[in-house]
Parts: structure tokens; C-alpha cells; sequence
């Protein structure tokens, strides 16, 4: 993130952080890092999709692919009112789901200090069952690639940050205040689960959240969960169309998609590269129905090391870049990361380190090489038919 406010703000008016890759490393890495990332979120869409419509399958007496279907046809068409329409609907959905994991956060709290438990405070889960991370290192590692899935979507306040009013002050406090909700929202509460719920009882399939608040005793736990997490998938739906749409329309303008995808509406919504992103949205969709474990898990299994891909060339692209402003213009370095260069390669080796680990990790060695296949396949199409042609965004350095 400190690296991504770096670069928004040095070189403003970026629309999609991709763009970064191919300023800093050239044109094949806008156009690699462009593609992967919009496939990643395709096929979010489609688990998010799938996600929701499994959840109101509860309620509504329709096959999950059906109600899948109208899910995606209801954001689809928020998409195509207006900008301000999917932002209104993308503030109402966060701070829904942003007050339900405050309302846990507070219940969970005063059960694990013992406030309402009834039996004391209840951190000893902790190390009881076995210790703490009774399966060891492999195991902590083997979810980090689940982490990065979930958290990934927050490096996208980086461009519209930097295109505020103030965008050093803004973006600076953008950077300080996304780590401090990713510490509050996700460290935090999946530690009250933990504290509250033997992990020995965490169920695969089934809302963490739903079972602490079974195991406190709250009331309607499960439907309270649903209707939080439901909330959570539409709000994530919505993104991840506005996301796709936006990365297909930058890269058409850099000559890496078709040019009709340029073209806006009368509401300057891109409605062709949201039109087309649905679809493809809908053949991953209908992939989970036809060929659930053949095609589709192939699809989810392919994304589970691209963020890491894609964040590695933006890594790469921080450090080349830093090093040519401060040559040639310092005064644009408003935002800094700190010690540099250390921690830049710090946070290279590290990439590297959990990209090779995953590579002999036999639980997620499947999704380490389906995301090479996937990232080879588009370096492929690049080097068939961009290689030599310019962008229209020449690198900087």
C-alpha cells in the first residue's frame, strides 16, 4: 500500500493501478499485470456470485444457478446507471456490513474477557487443543494465498486518493488507515472467533462468525450472519464489476483490448467492458454449474497466486521508479516509502518466498502452477500480438 501511494501520487491521473507495472517495468508489464488482474476479478464475480445465491437459496426456493443469475443482472445494471450510482450502493453495502462486524466485535469482546461468558474469560482457546498453530508452519502458510484473496480490493483507494484535493495528506492517511482497519475488521475479529470458539469446532462451510455467536448463546446467530455476510458478497459483486470494467477500458485505451471498449455511454460509464466482463462473469458461472470440478475449480485454483504476481511487478516497479525520481525530479516524492530501498526488497523476498513455498507445498502447489499456466497463457498473447506495437503510455523509465 506504502508503495502504491508512493506512485499515485508521483505520477497522478493514473486510472487503474496495473498502469504502474507498465510506466515502471515497460509495456508488457501493463499488459500482463492489466490482464491478470482482470481475470482474478472475474472469477471473484462468479465465487462472489455463487456465494450470495447459496445464501438466499435459504430464503428463496430457486436453483442457486438462478438466483446467481438475477444477483448478477441487479449489480450489472447498477453498474450501467452511473459512477455516483455504484458508489451510493457501494456505501450503503460497506457500512452495513461494517457495523455487523462492529456489533460482533463488541459482543464477541466482552464474552472473551469473560463480561458475559459466564465462565471467565475465554483467550485459553488459544493454546488449548493442541497449542497455538497446532499444524505448524505449513498451515499458516498454506492460508496466506486465502489472506491476500481476501484482502486484495483495497489497493484501488490508492487511485482515487490520489486524485482528491490534497493527494500526499490524503493518500498518507488513506495508507495509515487502511492497516488499521484490516487490524480491526480482520486480525482483530478472527481473533475474538478463535478466543471464543475452539478451533476444534470451526466447521468448513460454515460462517465462523455464525458459530461464535451460537456458542454465545445470541439468538438467530445464522440468519443475523447470513444476512451480514450476504451483504458483504453484493457489496463485493458490485466492486468487482466496477474493477473489471474499468481495468478492460484501460487496457483497450492502451491498445491491449479491442478500442470499442473505449467507448462511454452518455453517463461516461464504459457500459460495453461492463456488458463483457459480465459475461465472461457468466461462462465462469456456468462453469461452477457444468464442470464444478474440472473447469471451475481449474478457474479459482488459477487466481490463487496472481495478486501476488501482479503485486511483485508493482514491487519491482516502486523500486525502478523511486530510483528515477530521484534523479530526475526528487519534489515529486511527496510520499515516501520508509527505508528505502530495504524494505522494498524486504517486501520482494518475501513475495518470492511465499511464491516458492507454495510451489513445493503440496495443498496449494495446484494453485501456485494453475496461476503460472494462466499468467504464462497471457504473456503468450502478448508476445503474439503486442510485442513491438507501442502504448499509447510510453514508461517513464
Amino acid at each position: 500500500m506504502r508503495m502504491l501511494s508512493e506512485l499515485a501520487v508521483a505520477i497522478p491521473g493514473i486510472q487503474s493501478f496495473p498502469e504502474f507495472s507498465r510506466i515502471g517495468l515497460g509495456h508488457w508489464a501493463g499488459f500482463l499485470s492489466g490482464w491478470l488482474y482482470w481475470y482474478f476479478w472475474v472469477v471473484v464475480v462468479a465465487i462472489e456470485a455463487i456465494a450470495g445465491a447459496v445464501i438466499l437459496r435459504n430464503w428463496i426456493d430457486l436453483p442457486v444457478w438462478m438466483i446467481g443469475v438475477a444477483l448478477m443482472g441487479l449489480l450489472t445494471a447498477i453498474n450501467l446507471m452511473s459512477t455516483r450510482s455504484y458508489g451510493e450502493f457501494e456505501f450503503w453495502f460497506s457500512s452495513l456490513k461494517v457495523a455487523g462486524i462492529v456489533a460482533f466485535i463488541a459482543i464477541a469482546g466482552a464474552y472473551a474477557l469473560g463480561l458475559t461468558s459466564g465462565t471467565g474469560p475465554t483467550f485459553g482457546n488459544l493454546t488449548a487443543h493442541g497449542g497455538f498453530a497446532p499444524n505448524g508452519g505449513a498451515a499458516v502458510l498454506a492460508a496466506t494465498t486465502s489472506v491476500i484473496f481476501a484482502l486484495v480490493g483495497a489497493e484501488i483507494a490508492t487511485i482515487a486518493a490520489a486524485e482528491s484535493a490534497e493527494p500526499s495528506r490524503t493518500v498518507a492517511r488513506m495508507t495509515s488507515t487502511v492497516a488499521v482497519r484490516i487490524l480491526i475488521f480482520y486480525v482483530l475479529s478472527v481473533l475474538l472467533i478463535v478466543s471464543v470458539v475452539p478451533w476444534t469446532k470451526i466447521v468448513p462451510g460454515t460462517s465462523p462468525f455464525a458459530t461464535a455467536l451460537s456458542v454465545m448463546g445470541i439468538p438467530g446467530a445464522a440468519t443475523i450472519m447470513n444476512g451480514i455476510v450476504l451483504v458483504a458478497v453484493l457489496s463485493c459483486l458490485n466492486s468487482g464489476l466496477y474493477v473489471t470494467s474499468r481495468v478492460l477500458f484501460t487496457l483497450a485505451a492502451r491498445g491491449d483490448a479491442p478500442q470499442a471498449l473505449v467507448s462511454a455511454d452518455s453517463s461516461k460509464v464504459p457500459a460495453r467492458a461492463i456488458l463483457i466482463a459480465r459475461r465472461f462473469c457468466y461462462v465462469a458461472f456456468a462453469a461452477s454449474d457444468l464442470s464444478p470440478k474440472l473447469v471451475f475449480s481449474f478457474l479459482v485454483t488459477a487466481s490463487g497466486a496472481l495478486m501476488l504476481i501482479v503485486y511483485l511487478m508493482i514491487a519491482a516497479s516502486q523500486i525502478r521508479m523511486r530510483r528515477h525520481f530521484e534523479k530526475t525530479a526528487p519534489e515529486r516524492l511527496s510520499i515516501r516509502v520508509w527505508l528505502f530501498p530495504w524494505l522494498s526488497y524486504v517486501t520482494v523476498a518475501a513475495i518470492c518466498f511465499i511464491l516458492a513455498a507454495m510451489a513445493v507445498t503440496p495443498k496449494v502447489s495446484s494453485e501456485f502452477w494453475s496461476s503460472i499456466a494462466i499468467t504464462l497463457f497471457f504473456l503468450a498473447l502478448f508476445l503474439i500480438f503486442r510485442r513491438g506495437k507501442a502504448s499509447t503510455q510510453e514508461p517513464l523509465a
